[in-house]
């Protein structure tokens, strides 16, 4: 690295702007309204060196360049945001129907434009690598920005003097000049009451407050840097989880996403309605619907911790931890993980029972046979010696033109196609039996399955749900509000108060609310004999 040195006898590294101790512009670095003698000083940064600006040799220093640049943060989070966007243009998988398959669903439901949206992976966007490479992109772009202002930012802060160079002042916005004998003792009293720290060095002040103001914009950073970093634990399962699982009422069922850790049994599903009769307060709004309002959905379960997890193959040895009510809003919680209330359905069939009798006599009954539903025999054998195969079942039939088929794996709408055995061993008959229909396809059947009668029982939806991500997001966010609030509500002001030899110089600079500024500077000067110094700015305008 080259270095610099002023004649203060100060040595600025290469690309320095401005003297970091006596403030004095480096000759060839000033560029300011094409006239270096007579422009304003440029204050950003105070005029230090930034690498970005003063390296591009290796390839380190071209990609500290590029994400360097504030130009490519903002496109970056542009990006970012049109493919959030994309996200929301149909449901993500996670919310499409339990049991839809992704691969045929987005095109049912939206044809051409569906089945795209599905190819390009948009279905599942946040949860997919380039979209995590995205944020990763802008936290690294926030962080090198950031190191690439706040280093010199601060290095030149702090070496700053009271004692500046005649171009620093002359150049600065506020500036003025008074030929007189001023009362400084006066001046720096009123800096003090109105909050300004005050250092002298050879009869030279500076005046300084709000500087740390100045690190509100570096602070939002550190908070969205942490609010990224939680986004992107997300994508590891140890920090994130977002799972289903349906438990139909007297099952048990492992919790998803635990390792075969923890176990869930729904011992019983809830539904309560609103009574118009005993709501008073809501009597009027109730008589309006058409439908029932729930009042309450709750899960009582009860949640089980493995004990064998050490014994691959064997059965699951389960030791009870707790009773829980399930209600929306009210999670059970256990080892990091929590159960919300998420969905249900009722009356789902669990079981049909079936007759076998001779066609034309309800009678001359051969046997019964109940099919569990849930998982059901392929062979039924009846005491008359008859034998019933199931060689097709529709947990959810519907007819796809000609073609019977499931809408889904559970048992909504049962339906089967039987192979019925005589009794005698002789060839097989075809039926075709469920809800409401029992068909013979041949209409030469001697023998009939009739419905005797069917079970149901109600399934609950429970959301998985593990965030350890969430510190992270909401300390971020603390943080980033702190750093609004430091930005926006302070500034950084500086009073320069230079003697000459008939008299003083002063000047001042802010990072924002001149106005502010000139009013401080006017309070300061009460019973001192200073004249107000004038805003070059407008004077040039």
């Amino acid at each position: 690295m080259k270095k610099i040195k002023c004649e203060c006898g100060h040595v600025n590294p290469e690309g320095t702007v401005l003297c970091e101790a006596c403030g004095k512009p480096i000759e060839g670095n000033q560029h300011i309204d094409g006239n270096i003698k007579d422009s304003l000083l440029n204050m950003r940064y105070e005029g230090s060196a930034r690498r970005s600006q003063t390296y591009n040799r290796s390839m380190v220093d071209k990609v500290w360049n590029f994400f360097s640049s504030v130009k490519v943060g903002v496109w970056l989070i542009i990006i970012t945001l049109v493919a959030s966007s994309l996200g929301t243009i149909f449901p993500q998988e996670m919310y499409i129907p339990p049991g839809a398959d992704p691969v045929t669903f987005y095109e049912d439901q939206y044809g051409l434009a569906g089945k795209i949206y599905y190819q390009l992976g948009f279905h599942n966007l946040y949860s997919s690598l380039w979209f995590m490479m995205l944020i990763a992109l802008i936290g690294v772009s926030l962080v090198i920005c950031s190191i690439d202002r706040v280093v010199p930012l601060h290095r030149a802060l702090k070496k700053q003097k009271p004692k500046r160079h005649h171009t620093f002042l002359k150049r600065q916005r506020v500036f003025g000049e008074t030929k007189a004998n001023v009362d400084m003792d006066a001046f720096k009293s009123n800096l003090q009451k109105h909050r300004y720290k005050v250092r002298e060095q050879d009869g030279h002040i500076l005046a300084e407050k709000g500087r740390f103001s100045r690190w509100g914009p570096y602070v939002n950073h550190i908070g969205l840097i942490l609010f990224l970093l939680g986004a992107l634990l997300r994508f590891l399962p140890s920090m994130y989880i977002d799972d289903f699982v349906w438990i139909r009422e007297g099952e048990t069922e492992v919790v998803p996403s635990t390792g075969g850790q923890y176990y869930v049994k729904n011992e019983d599903f809830i539904l309560e309605n609103y009574d118009p009769e005993k709501d008073k307060r809501f009597q009027e709004a109730l008589m309006n619907q058409d439908v029932p309002v729930a009042s309450n959905y709750q899960t009582n379960a009860v949640i089980y911790e493995r004990t064998n997890n050490d014994v691959v193959g064997a059965e699951p040895e389960l030791q009870e931890l707790s009773r829980e009510k399930i209600v929306v809003n009210e999670p059970a919680k256990f080892g990091g993980f929590a159960l919300y209330q998420s969905s249900f359905q009722l009356d789902e069939f669990s079981s049909m029972s079936f007759t076998l009798h001779e066609t034309g006599d309800e009678s001359a009954v051969l046997g019964e046979f109940t099919v569990d539903l849930t998982q059901p025999k392929m062979e039924y054998k009846l005491d008359s010696g008859a034998k019933v195969v199931i060689d097709e079942y529709f947990p959810e039939y519907y007819m796809d033109g000609n073609q019977p088929r499931s809408k889904s794996k559970f048992p909504k709408n049962p339906a089967f196609v039987f192979y019925v055995y005589p009794p005698d061993g002789g060839e097989p008959e075809v039926s075709f039996a469920g809800i409401g229909m029992n068909i013979d396809p041949t209409n030469e059947n001697d023998y009939k399955l009739s419905l005797k009668g069917f079970d149901t029982r109600d399934v609950t939806g429970l959301a998985v749900k593990k965030d350890y991500t969430l510190p992270f997001m909401a300390v971020g966010g603390l943080i980033f509000m702190i750093g609004v609030i430091q930005g926006m509500y302070w500034n950084h002001r500086r009073i320069w108060l230079q003697p000459t030899e008939d008299g003083v110089w002063i000047a001042g600079h802010t990072n924002k609310n001149w106005y502010g500024l000139k009013r401080d500077i006017e309070k300061s000067i009460q019973n001192t004999r200073i004249e107000m110094p004038e805003d070059q700015q407008q004077l040039k305008g």
